[in-house]
């Protein structure tokens, strides 16, 4: 049976009530989440046997933050509690033209003070099949990237196959290392890419030039497709690429799909037109999350179509998390969008 591990920072966010500006009204919704935790989580909704590996602070906070992710089936035994604090993130929920706003506070959080050797990979990679990870950790701290990098190559050691989601954030970037002197290391060990347009660039130096389509607003499917091919030239580890496609009308209403190539095969999902948003943070994680499930689960045509789903399905819960089930996710799949009451 698959065991899926993930890796990087969980953190403690503070969201303006609604559509609210930040402190509006002096309340803000305290709420856990982060890239990879997310991703466990929406696994473990999905019946996967899943750890999520972090380092904590020994406090109440951290503890309520485990408990967190224990009640929704995912294996926290694996974390590593040290001196520090827990990273925060705010967050302000845009409405149509008004974009939403994150701001970090997560400067010497306890991962960002880990280093190499902190956390046992061997034990961890116990019984696993699968790693994932983001290009987030390794832009918090040299430590962060440190044992990122090392978690990928004892991974590889072990035989566990291993995805990344590039996801470059510009923010994070500030302990003197750019994203491609740090990620062109690290993806030598990455089975299967998870990114979009600007993490090819951003990250890996990569980039393809746009045909007609794209200036007339079409998805540009050969341009995917060269930057994926480039990728997989240049690291002949990667056994597939999945690119993300978000076309942003307002910050309520996004066209929402996604690609996928494996060097013979190129795939294209169904589109989903999601208008109304409610939440769409974390809409990456559950297409990363989507994607593990389905391509454990399904062929890869399958896979990509469950993990575009799954997503869309995520822009209408609040929170970090993804809180449905694989058959929700199917149905979806199967065509049933209309939002019908369940009876």
């Amino acid at each position: 049976m698959a065991k899926v591990i993930t890796f990087g920072e969980i953190m403690l966010r503070l969201k303006s009530p609604g559509y609210e500006r930040f402190f509006q009204s002096p309340v803000l919704e305290a709420t856990f989440g982060g890239g990879e935790a997310n991703v466990a989580v929406s696994l473990a909704n999905y019946g996967m046997d899943t750890a999520f590996v972090t380092v904590l602070p020994k406090n109440d906070v951290a503890e309520a933050c485990i408990r967190e992710l224990r009640g929704f089936g995912v294996d926290t035994s694996g974390i590593v509690r040290k001196d520090g604090r827990l990273g925060i993130y705010y967050l302000e929920t845009g409405a149509v033209q008004r974009p939403s706003k994150v701001i970090y506070d997560r400067a010497g959080s306890a991962i960002a003070e880990a280093k190499a050797g902190d956390i046992d990979w061997d034990k961890v990679f116990e019984g696993a099949t699968w790693f994932h990870l983001t290009g987030i950790t390794p832009a918090i701290s040299q430590g962060a990237a440190d044992l990122s990098l090392e978690a990928v190559k004892a991974a590889k050691k072990l035989g566990v196959h291993v995805s990344c989601d590039l996801n470059y954030r510009k923010n994070l970037w500030k302990y003197g290392k750019r994203a491609d002197e740090v990620m062109t290391e690290l993806v030598k060990y990455v089975d299967t890419v998870i990114a979009n347009e600007e993490d090819f660039q951003k990250s890996l130096g990569l980039s393809a030039e746009s045909s007609s389509a794209a200036e007339e607003g079409q998805i540009d499917v050969e341009l995917y497709k060269k930057i994926a091919s480039a990728a997989m030239a240049k690291y002949p580890n990667i056994q597939r690429v999945a690119i993300t496609l978000r076309e942003s009308k307002s910050a309520n209403h996004n066209d929402w799909s996604a690609c996928l190539y494996n060097g013979k095969e190129f795939f294209l999902s169904r589109k989903y037109s999601i208008t109304d948003i409610v939440d769409r943070v974390g809409g990456g994680d559950s297409f990363g999350g989507g994607l593990i499930y389905g391509l454990n689960h399904y062929d890869e045509k399958q896979a990509l179509e469950f993990a575009v789903a799954a997503s869309c399905l995520k822009h209408t819960i609040p929170g970090d998390y993804n809180r449905v089930s694989a058959a929700e996710v199917e149905s979806l799949m199967k065509g049933s969008g209309t939002g019908r009451v369940q009876r």
